[in-house]
C-alpha cells in the first residue's frame, strides 16, 4: 500500500465510528472471528482499545491484521484502522500506484 493510498483511507476512516471495542480480556479468538466476519460487509473498521485492556494498542493492531489478513492504515491513541479489499466487488477504489521511470 503506497502512502497516497493509505492516506485515502485514512480519510475515509475519519468519519467512521469504531465497530468493535477491545476491552479487558484482550484479543480473543471470538473477537478476532467477529472481525473477520465484519469485513464481509465492510472493507474499512475502527477499532478501540478501551483503558482496562493492558495491551498495547500497535500490538492488537498488528496481530488482528495478520489473523484477519487486512492491513493496518493507521493507529493513533487506543484506536486503530483496518483494511481488507472485497475479494470479488471491491467497493473502496483507491488511488492507482504511479510508476516510476
Amino acid at each position: 500500500m503506497t502512502s497516497k493510498q493509505r492516506a485515502y483511507l485514512k480519510g475515509l476512516a475519519s468519519t467512521l465510528n469504531p465497530v468493535f471495542q477491545v476491552g479487558k480480556g484482550s484479543l480473543t479468538p471470538e473477537l478476532t472471528a467477529a472481525i473477520g466476519e465484519a469485513f464481509n460487509k465492510n472493507e474499512l473498521i475502527k477499532i478501540a482499545v478501551l483503558k482496562n485492556c493492558d495491551d498495547d494498542p500497535a500490538m492488537i493492531a498488528d496481530m488482528v491484521a495478520g489473523r484477519t489478513h487486512s492491513q493496518v492504515v493507521q493507529v493513533i491513541g487506543r484506536r486503530f484502522v483496518l483494511y481488507k479489499p472485497d475479494k470479488d466487488k471491491p467497493r473502496i477504489q483507491l488511488p492507482v500506484k504511479e510508476e516510476r521511470k
